[in-house]
């Protein structure tokens, strides 16, 4: 079972995962402090921009995937009624490395179910989307 699964959405990453970053320097990017302070929030409070730099960072994987296919899932009829769909979160979801998706099969099979449903995908998430499912083919 994946963590995801079984965890209490209050939780923050730093709870999850029992590891509490250190402050960044000073000097850090806006994309470091960020994560810092995301890390530091409950998993449940988190929107599908702030998911979707956690999990482009690969930030959290095993409790921010599911919670991020969810959101996908759920928004996916909104796609055929606004035309809009989060291409950042879908995109940080189908980019991550084929051994995530290896160490996380049943995330890979629900991610399977959910892009046949896209309609009128830009040409970047289209080759997303079909590299994503040569990687976890194969």
């Amino acid at each position: 079972m994946l963590p995801g699964n079984r965890v209490a959405i209050h939780k923050s990453l730093e709870q999850l995962e029992t590891f509490e970053w250190p402050a960044p320097p000073a000097d850090a990017t806006g994309l470091v402090k960020a994560a810092r302070s995301l890390h530091k929030r409950p998993i449940g409070s988190l929107n599908a921009q702030e998911l979707g730099r956690l999990i482009g960072q690969d930030i959290g994987l095993p409790w921010l995937l599911p919670i991020a296919l969810n959101i996908l899932r759920e928004t996916v009829a909104d796609q055929r009624l606004t035309g809009f769909y989060d291409d950042d979160l879908l995109t940080a979801v189908l980019t991550r490395k084929s051994n995530v998706w290896r160490s996380y099969p049943q995330l890979a099979a629900d991610l399977k179910e959910i892009t046949p449903l896209l309609e009128d995908t830009s040409p970047y998430i289209h080759a997303n989307i079909q590299e994503f499912l040569t990687e976890t083919e194969a």
